[in-house]
């Protein structure tokens, strides 16, 4: 067999595992939305102050947990959750330098403190209001006047 033929048939093979993955992003994205309750919602992984270490992904919120999924992972389980009780809004602002490239375009920074530091997300302000409905929106008995 010619060198041609061997670089044809491995760019073919390419081509068909890159549209395997983007098959499989596609079915997993609508298991991931068939329950509803889900929405854009970006995490910084890496808080820095030069406005990188976004990643893009969806939210999708479940019970009393909040459940982030990574936006090109295969993974079926969501990479972060967040319980309801444990946090808590403590305001937003819009996108600056570098992460107005990063976001989508009419997203909007929110910082939330939890247990285990600041946590910083994204989301449109859509989202923001069911966001902010959802954590007020606790169980009989929570205790509002936490610190």
């Amino acid at each position: 067999m010619a060198w041609w033929q061997w670089v044809v048939d491995v760019a073919g093979a390419f081509l068909i595992l890159v549209l395997l993955y983007g098959l499989a992003l596609v079915v997993r994205r609508r298991v991931i939305t068939r329950h509803g309750g889900t929405f854009e919602l970006s995490h910084r992984v890496r808080p820095s102050g030069d406005g990188r270490g976004w990643v893009l992904g969806v939210g999708r919120y479940s019970g009393e947990r909040l459940e982030w999924f990574r936006l090109f992972s295969l993974a079926p389980r969501p990479k972060r959750v967040w319980r309801r009780d444990a946090l808590s809004y403590d305001g937003r602002r819009a996108a600056q330098g570098a992460e107005q490239v990063s976001l989508y375009p009419d997203h909007v920074v929110i910082v939330c403190q939890a247990p285990d530091g600041e946590v910083e997300l994204a989301m449109s302000n859509a989202s923001l209001t069911g966001f902010q409905a959802w954590l007020e929106a606790r169980p009989p008995g929570t205790d509002w006047n936490r610190a």
